[in-house]
C-alpha cells in the first residue's frame, strides 16, 4: 500500500447507513472521521432547546455562529461542552434538522467549519453527509453516493433507535424519512445530489461490514 492520504466523501439519503459505514471505514484506514450530519443536528438541538423559530434565518445564523461543536474519536458529539450524542437523534431534532440546516447562510457557515476540520487533519479524511461531494469537498479523491431502499432505511433507523432506548413507531420513522428525503432533494443550496464523478453504491442487501469492505477496496485502488 502506498502512503497517499485520501479525502473520501460519502453522500446519500437519511438512514442509508452513511455515518456507521464512514466511521468504521475511517477506523479501518486510520483516518479522521467527520460526521457533518451530527453537526447540523447540534444546531437543530440548540434551536429546539432555545425555542428559536426555524424560519428565522437571522437567528439561525446567529446560533450557528455561537455554538461550539466537538466530535471525539469514539463518535461522541458535544455541543457547548455537553455530551449530546443521544439527544441529537431525538424525534424532535430529526423533524427540524432539514429546515434548520437549509438556509444558504447557515450552510455556508458549516461548509467553512467542515473544510477547516479537513485542513486541520494530519491523516486522510472520511466525511459523510448530503452535499460533501458536490459542495463541501468537490475535489475529494473518492466520492461515494450510498443509497438503500426506503424500507431498508426505515428498518435500520428503527433498530438503531431501539438499541439506543429511543421508542419511535415504525410508520412514524417511515414518514419522517420520506419527508426528509423530499426536503433534502429540494433545498436551494446544498441539496442531496449525486456528484457527476461519484460512484453509486446500493447497500440495501449488504451488512455494514460488507459495505465498509467494498468502499475500503475502492480506496485501496487509489492509494
Amino acid at each position: 500500500m502506498k502512503n497517499k492520504k485520501l479525502i473520501i466523501a460519502i453522500d446519500g439519503p437519511g438512514a442509508a447507513g452513511k455515518s456507521t459505514v464512514a466511521k468504521k471505514l475511517a477506523l479501518k484506514l486510520n483516518y479522521t472521521y467527520i460526521d457533518t450530519g451530527a453537526m447540523y443536528r447540534c444546531l437543530a438541538l440548540y434551536v429546539y432547546e432555545n425555542k428559536i423559530a426555524i424560519d428565522d434565518v437571522a437567528s439561525l445564523v446567529d446560533a450557528a455562529q455561537k455554538i461550539e461543536i466537538f466530535l471525539d474519536k469514539d463518535g461522541k458529539v458535544f455541543l457547548n461542552g455537553k455530551d449530546v450524542t443521544k439527544e441529537i437523534r431525538s424525534v424532535e431534532v430529526t423533524k427540524i434538522v432539514s429546515p434548520v440546516s437549509s438556509p444558504k447562510e447557515v450552510r455556508k457557515l458549516f461548509v467553512s467549519k467542515q473544510r477547516k476540520l479537513v485542513n486541520e487533519s494530519i491523516n486522510g479524511v472520511v466525511m459523510d453527509g448530503r452535499d460533501i461531494g458536490t459542495v463541501v469537498l468537490p475535489h475529494a479523491d473518492l466520492k461515494i453516493f450510498q443509497i438503500a431502499s426506503l424500507e431498508a432505511r426505515v428498518q435500520r433507523r428503527y433498530l438503531e433507535n431501539k438499541s439506543k432506548g429511543i421508542d419511535v413507531p415504525y410508520e412514524e420513522i417511515k414518514n419522517d424519512i420520506a419527508q426528509r428525503d423530499y426536503l433534502d432533494i429540494h433545498k436551494d443550496f446544498g441539496a442531496l445530489k449525486k456528484a457527476d464523478d461519484a460512484i453509486e453504491f446500493d447497500t440495501t442487501n449488504l451488512t455494514i461490514d460488507e459495505a465498509v469492505l467494498w468502499i475500503y477496496n475502492k480506496a485501496l485502488e487509489l492509494m
